[in-house]
């Protein structure tokens, strides 16, 4: 289903941003960012913020512990400073 019918963005491109394992977006304009576009009209930003709450569940509001989402966190601040320390 088109969520967005300024950008062409459906239902199923939002899910795809929101559970890709680089990027974790929380907002609609983070998801807008991961699928190279922005709002232009603004009216899809509730529809897509309540897939992301559907999609990420509890860790739609913050990462807690023994979520997957800030195990990855964790293991790119490590590398990080692994990275900045060498």
């Amino acid at each position: 289903m088109i969520v967005c019918s300024c950008n062409v963005l459906s239902d199923q491109d939002v899910r795809n941003a929101v559970t890709a394992p680089s990027d974790f977006p929380r907002s609609a304009k983070q998801v807008y960012g991961c699928l190279g576009c922005s709002a232009e009209c603004g009216r899809c930003a509730r529809t897509i913020k309540t897939i992301i709450d559907e999609a990420l569940g509890p860790c739609a509001q913050a990462c807690c512990s023994g979520c997957p989402h800030s195990d990855l966190e964790e293991t790119q601040e490590q590398v990080e400073f692994a990275l900045a320390a060498a």
